[in-house]
């Protein structure tokens, strides 16, 4: 009875996930602690699940990575891939981004080139984007530290007293599925829109000027008093006073006459502006000073201001800035700017202020697409230096002279020391909500396997299969770990996915290798939706895409990469080892 209440109790957990309104580190943390207060996991059970070695080696290469990322080197190459046709830099990209992401954070790679190839002009970048997330994926499939859903596996395996999976274990199947998917990917190049350069866009389609008269009795009053915050659709963002900016505009700021009022919003709510007298509308076009002090970002996965509304988080006060524009995928977003939840990806368009790139909490924030950088970057010896000092931890965990954890602790303490990470930048992106979810997935899992549920639902895999064998069972269990990775993120997809796998492989009294492995493969392979996977909300407004958009240029890869995977797991990792 308890094994269907838990996958009861499972059901409605993924139902939650699916429907995204509530994230997936409260729905996790609360379903763990309600199975500890009722029992199923122990004390020690729950707490040993934050403690995972696995999880701890996780936790520390993200943290190193905050140093590696601020390295020239994707900057310096990224102009030199784009030479040549379409397919041939498509391919030129996505290997090198498929060799970084496979010893580098995938998040890090995609928004490190995220704005040097949405402003380059040598190809319309939303042929760029979208293959530059897919081969962030691929590459993090080849080696146990290029993709976060990697090292989670190893930590479920880990805590299944199963062996620990090794740095290059994936690579026999990893390397040959990413060169096909790459390949495909070229040669499908044609199957992405080329929606115009972010650069190129009007951007004076998102504002309204209008012009104080000398006359107007708004003169000598406050934006306050004149009742210009709370308009119809329409937000007062910027005004320009003799040849300067004050911008983002305070409820107390006095206006004067010859002031010209910069709104955003539903430029068609131009009526809303006619019952102020003595404010001169004279067009919809932004002059070089407005356009010089714009800033296009993207929200990042890590922002506080995911499902939240400008209003909310009072985003002027936080950031020194004003929100011009929203825009999600391929759609600008109109309406009282105020009011709308932000979402990961979406892109804003904002008029910054002058300490607004002194904000210590921008880059944890905002991947930024234009505008200057958020943090110096490393000089070449510096960077030469970190980078060998990461490429030298990786060689020794792979000879297995030196664990990995050790290795990556040493190089965090001298990343410390010499001042290219500092504990401000640590405590500011840590990534505690991951440590939440993967923590409390070790908790759930746990309770799966100890319920009886796993077992249960490997009876079910094992009667639904038992036609045709443990190869059957095999794809069956790649096709779940599939289904669910496109409908939540891929971290909840391994955790729901794992004790199917391992109650599986024990009901066909097999090696559980095969099965862990699809598992990492499968929960990676999240190419037809954009809002299950980080890279592709990153990429999807930049690009200007489309749903239809992942779904044209991701069938193709999905169907290759499945394939690939599915015919060379077993070779490489056969059910029955002589």
């Amino acid at each position: 009875m308890t094994a269907y209440l838990v996958l009861g109790s499972i059901a409605v957990l993924l139902a939650l996930l699916v429907h995204g309104r509530i994230s997936p580190a409260i729905l996790f943390v609360t379903w763990a602690g309600g199975y500890h207060l009722l029992g199923l996991s122990s004390q020690q059970a729950f707490l040993s699940s934050f403690t995972n070695p696995a999880l701890a080696t996780l936790i520390l290469l993200l943290l190193v990575s905050l140093a590696l990322e601020r390295s020239p080197l994707l900057d310096h190459l990224s102009s030199s891939l784009l030479r040549g046709s379409q397919p041939r830099a498509t391919l030129k990209l996505g290997g090198f981004a498929a060799l970084v992401s496979a010893f580098m954070n995938n998040t890090a790679v995609v928004g490190a080139l995220l704005g040097p190839l949405s402003k380059q002009r040598l190809h319309p970048p939303s042929k760029l984007l979208i293959p530059l997330s897919y081969a962030s994926i691929l590459g993090g499939i080849t080696t146990l530290v290029g993709t976060s859903t990697n090292l989670v596996v190893n930590s479920f395996a880990v805590e299944s007293g199963l062996p620990a999976l090794h740095m290059f274990q994936f690579t026999l199947v990893g390397l040959p599925v990413a060169i096909m998917c790459i390949v495909v990917m070229a040669l499908g190049a044609r199957l992405l829109p080329a929606n115009a350069a972010t650069e190129q866009e009007s951007r004076s389609a998102y504002f309204l000027e209008a012009r104080l008269a000398p006359d107007s009795p708004l003169v000598g009053r406050s934006i306050e008093q004149n009742r210009l915050r709370n308009l119809e659709g329409l937000f007062l963002v910027e005004i320009e006073r003799d040849g300067h900016l004050i911008s983002p505009v305070g409820p107390a700021e006095v206006l004067h006459a010859g002031d010209v009022l910069v709104f955003t919003g539903e430029i068609a709510k131009v009526q809303a502006l006619q019952r102020f007298p003595g404010l001169q509308v004279f067009g919809a076009g932004a002059d070089a000073l407005l356009k010089s002090n714009l800033v296009e970002v993207v929200i990042s996965n890590q922002s506080d201001l995911a499902n939240r509304t400008l209003r909310d988080v009072d985003f002027r006060t936080m950031f020194d800035a004003g929100v011009v524009g929203i825009r999600r995928g391929d759609k600008r977003l109109t309406g009282q700017l105020g009011r709308i939840p932000l979402r990961v990806g979406d892109s804003l368009l904002l008029a910054a202020g002058p300490d607004f790139f002194q904000h210590r909490n921008l880059d944890r924030n905002f991947h930024v697409l234009n505008g200057a950088g958020l943090r110096p970057r490393m000089t070449s010896r510096q960077s030469t230096l970190s980078l060998s000092g990461f490429a030298a931890v990786i060689l020794l965990s792979a000879l297995e002279w030196l664990p990995l954890f050790s290795g990556l602790l040493i190089l965090l303490a001298a990343l410390l020391a010499t001042g290219l990470l500092t504990l401000g930048e640590m405590r500011r992106r840590f990534p505690f909500e991951l440590m939440i979810v993967i923590g409390s997935a070790l908790t759930i899992a746990g309770v799966i396997e100890r319920s009886g549920a796993a077992a249960l639902m490997a009876g079910w895999m094992r009667a639904a299969f038992d036609g045709y064998g443990v190869y059957g069972a095999l794809v069956g269990v790649y096709l779940i770990t599939l289904a669910l990775t496109e409908l939540v993120t891929n971290n909840a997809a391994a955790a729901l996915a794992f004790p199917i796998a391992l109650g599986t492989a024990r009901a066909f009294g097999v090696d559980p290798t095969p099965f862990v492995m699809v598992v990492a493969y499968g929960a990676s392979a999240g190419f037809l939706i954009p809002f299950g996977y980080q890279t592709h909300l990153m990429v999807y407004s930049a690009g200007r895409y489309r749903m239809r958009d992942f779904l044209r240029a991701g069938l193709p890869i999905s169907v290759t990469y499945s394939i690939g995977v599915l015919l060379l797991v077993p070779l490489v990792f056969p059910f029955r080892p002589a």
